[in-house]
């Protein structure tokens, strides 16, 4: 098995050695000896990384994206989690547009003030809505 220096494997896989320590201490990952005081990784572990930025990017938290690796480290994804969190996605893109698309029309609307576009109005009690209920 390949072992690879904490120093080599931050550099190819773009995550701070200082990230690599702290993924080690909450398990997500496991070095596998030590070259003097450097921690030493099997070629795995940059999988795991590609794994573990792709399910930060999709918004899973630390402690999910553990789940979802075995004791060997080997990946066992939820596809029934993946989907609710695919769907979750679709709907903030769908928001998003149309968030954007509003915004567009407030800077391009005719309207003496924003106060008296219509469209303008909508967004804001959109977002007054939208403020309420994610209040905690």
């Amino acid at each position: 098995m390949k072992r690879v220096d904490i120093g080599v494997l931050s550099e190819k896989s773009g995550v701070s050695p200082s990230t690599l320590r702290y993924y080690e201490e909450i398990g997500l990952i496991q070095s596998v000896g030590r070259h003097g005081l450097r921690r030493q990784f099997d070629a795995q572990t940059a999988t795991q990384l590609a794994l573990i930025s792709l399910g930060k990017m999709a918004g899973f938290s630390l402690e999910d994206i553990k789940g979802m690796f075995a004791k060997d480290g080997s990946p066992r994804l939820p596809r029934a989690e993946l989907h609710l969190r695919a769907d979750a996605l679709d709907q903030q893109i769908r928001d998003l547009s149309r968030l954007r698309d509003a915004l567009h029309h407030v800077a391009d609307c005719p309207a003496e003030t924003h106060m008296e576009c219509p469209k303008f109005k909508r967004l804001m009690n959109f977002a007054a809505r939208t403020n309420t209920r994610h209040k905690v």
